[in-house]
């Protein structure tokens, strides 16, 4: 006669596979019994980091060229671009905002369809070539119709990327991680915004007239030529999700899942297809979604400047290739800032004062940059402002944190507040007139208001969760397991927000 165990061991607990949406019982369960105990587990995940973090590097070159290939209109704004195509009145700046209709539409569908693929190393590189071709083309380009056309398209396929990323992310690093890797992605952009008007001065000074063409036309075809070579490479190195990675041993890809189910309680696993318009509908009606999209918003078209740096340094009165080249130090020295920033931030687990502190700052540079023609502080105003991406990158990983489960809801929602914060590109592309130069004192004004505006969305959001961690705090004070498991009093089904494992609390 068999003898029957009702109750696994310790060991066995370890064994066992982690199904769609299973809980673990992290009371009985063993976190190193697989893996040769504590110290040969710490080792293993050190390793998978390493692993990972390599591979998701790439994820950084693709969105400097991604904010290269964005914004590069401005660049070639400074040699020609303008007169070749016959521009008039606010032809330009509706060139720079008709990207943004096909990035604000496709953001949510792009991520949906991705959480259903469960294939980031296709489906991300696809899009980066088709964007890269799309760039090329803009460079044969004759009239103002055609250039509104490439611009449109480039936006639909470049929606895929960033909140892409995003969602990539957040399936495989932890809360205390997370803001990091977020910064480091984010560095690409900040990183463009130096290194793309070095390339631009590079090509626009060197190759105006080769072939018979001009030179704002090479510079498209050459940025957009690098785009479509790094999407190829990006095929054999991006990842895909913890639990259909190939790259992974065994035991590293049971560590990848179990890492994310310890952070929360359960595993992201899901079936293929299954839950995304569940989790479409759950972030529409959360408030929380809302109240993140209009805080990014705000600040979107506070940072609007960054589209017209070239043409803020070219207010200081030097010569259009220096003035390109003043445009990269004050992006290094942001870059800086927020690897700085966003690393403390996830050491602390703190959020709110982050972000403040850096808008702040950000705010003094407005202020500084209104009230004085002086070029020496004006330029230091550049600094100033740019680092306002310091609070950006910390408000990028707080969405993360704050959005947890179920997957497919992170997924819609990272995608939705990343699109709806687009509206502010669109504003943003008509904030930095030309008829306000050199001082852009209404710019300034405009930009000084939507800051104030974030930082109080941003403080209402934190009582906001200050009184969801208190809810937590009131079940777990009356039932001795996890909060998920809890009955409520009337028996429907609780706020999603609390479904979370026991200790558990939103960063503030």
């Amino acid at each position: 006669m068999h003898h029957v165990k009702d109750t696994p061991t310790k060991s066995e607990l370890a064994q066992q596979e982690l199904g769609p949406g299973d809980t673990l019982d992290l009371e009985n369960y063993d976190p190193y019994a697989e893996f040769g105990g504590e110290e040969e587990r710490r080792k293993l995940e050190k390793r998978l980091l390493l692993k990972l973090d390599l591979r998701m590097s790439i994820l950084i070159i693709i969105y400097i060229l991604n904010y290269i290939d964005r914004n590069n209109a401005s660049a070639a704004r400074l040699r020609g671009f303008e007169t070749d195509l016959g521009l008039k009145g606010e032809q330009f700046a509706t060139i720079l905002s008709i990207l943004y209709v096909g990035y604000i539409l496709m953001q949510v569908p792009s991520n949906m369809l991705l959480a259903w693929m469960g294939k980031p190393s296709l489906y991300l590189p696809i899009c980066v070539a088709i964007w890269g071709t799309i760039s090329i083309l803009t460079g044969i380009t004759q009239n103002f119709v055609g250039a509104l056309l490439t611009r449109f398209m480039l936006g639909f396929v470049e929606a895929a990327f960033f909140p892409g990323a995003l969602f990539l992310l957040s399936k495989w690093y932890k809360r205390e991680e997370l803001g990091l890797r977020t910064a480091l992605l984010y560095c690409g952009n900040l990183i463009s915004n130096a290194f793309g008007p070095l390339i631009a001065a590079g090509i626009l000074d060197t190759m105006e007239g080769k072939l018979g063409n001009r030179a704002w036309r090479w510079l498209f075809f050459i940025e957009g030529a690098m785009t479509v070579f790094v999407a190829i490479l990006a095929i054999a190195i991006l990842p895909d999700f913890p639990e259909t990675s190939r790259f992974l041993s065994p035991a590293e890809r049971k560590l990848a899942i179990l890492r994310m189910a310890e952070d929360t309680g359960k595993t992201d696993q899901q079936a293929v297809g299954e839950g995304v318009f569940v989790g479409f509908k759950l972030a529409m009606l959360d408030n929380k979604v809302w109240m993140l999209a209009l805080g990014l918003t705000a600040q979107v078209v506070g940072l609007s400047f960054n589209a017209y740096f070239p043409t803020l340094t070219s207010t200081l009165g030097y010569s259009r290739t220096i003035s390109l080249l003043l445009c990269a130090p004050p992006w290094f020295f942001a870059t800086i800032c927020a690897f700085v920033w966003a690393r403390h931030s996830d050491k602390t687990l703190e959020r709110t004062w982050h972000i403040t502190a850096s808008l702040c700052i950000g705010l003094v540079g407005f202020i500084i940059g209104m009230s004085t023609q002086i070029t020496g502080a004006r330029y230091v105003a550049l600094f100033l402002q740019a680092q306002s991406y310091s609070g950006f990158i910390c408000y990028f990983a707080w969405m993360s944190n704050s959005i947890i489960r179920p997957v497919s809801k992170r997924a819609v929602a990272l995608a939705f507040i990343n699109a709806f914060s687009q509206l502010g590109n669109v504003a943003g592309s008509y904030v930095w007139s030309d008829h306000w130069k050199p001082s852009f004192l209404n710019s300034y004004a405009i930009t000084t208001s939507c800051f104030g505006a974030a930082l109080l969305i941003i403080f209402s959001f934190r009582l906001v969760l200050m009184r969801i961690n208190k809810q937590i705090e009131a079940i777990e004070a009356v039932y001795p397991g996890d909060p998920w498991d809890a009955p409520t009093e009337d028996g429907e089904p609780r706020d999603e927000a609390l479904n979370v494992k026991r200790g558990f609390r939103y960063a503030l």
